[in-house]
C-alpha cells in the first residue's frame, strides 16, 4: 500500500489488497449495525470507528489476513475463544484462507461499544 494519507474508509479499503476488501467491508457493516452512532474515520492510517469522541475499533487489510485492534477485555470464555486469533500485543488476526468468524467479530465490537458506553457513564458522574 503506497498511499498513507487516506481521507476515508472507502479510500483505505480501495488501497488494500483485493483479497482483503470483502472482509473489511464485512467488518465495516458489522460495526455500523452494532454501533450505528459510531463515526467512520482514519486513525493511524487505517480504518477506524469512533464513538463519543473515542476510537472504539481499528481494522486493517493485508495480503493474507485482516486485523482488528485493540483486543477488548472479556471473560474467560471470550479469552479462550479469541486466543487462536491473537497475534502480538493488542492484535486479532483473521487469515483470509479461513472462514471469517463473524460471531466473534460481532462479540469484539459489542465489547468495545460496552466499554465506551461505560466510560461515558463514569465520566458523566
Amino acid at each position: 500500500m503506497a498511499t498513507t494519507d487516506f481521507k476515508s474508509i472507502d479510500e483505505y479499503i480501495a488501497a488494500c489488497p483485493e483479497q482483503a476488501r470483502e472482509r473489511l467491508q464485512q467488518i465495516r457493516a458489522a460495526v455500523k449495525k452494532l454501533a450505528p452512532k459510531a463515526k467512520e474515520r482514519i486513525s493511524y492510517q487505517i480504518a477506524a470507528f469512533e464513538l463519543n469522541g473515542k476510537n472504539i475499533i481499528h481494522f486493517a487489510g493485508w495480503k493474507k489476513h485482516v486485523s482488528l485492534y485493540p483486543i477488548p477485555a472479556g471473560d474467560e470464555a471470550f479469552e479462550s475463544e479469541i486466543s487462536k486469533y491473537v497475534d502480538g500485543k493488542g492484535t486479532v488476526k483473521f487469515l483470509l484462507d479461513e472462514p471469517m468468524p463473524m460471531r466473534l467479530v460481532n462479540k469484539i465490537i459489542k465489547l468495545h461499544v460496552a466499554k465506551n458506553l461505560q466510560r461515558m457513564k463514569e465520566k458523566s458522574k
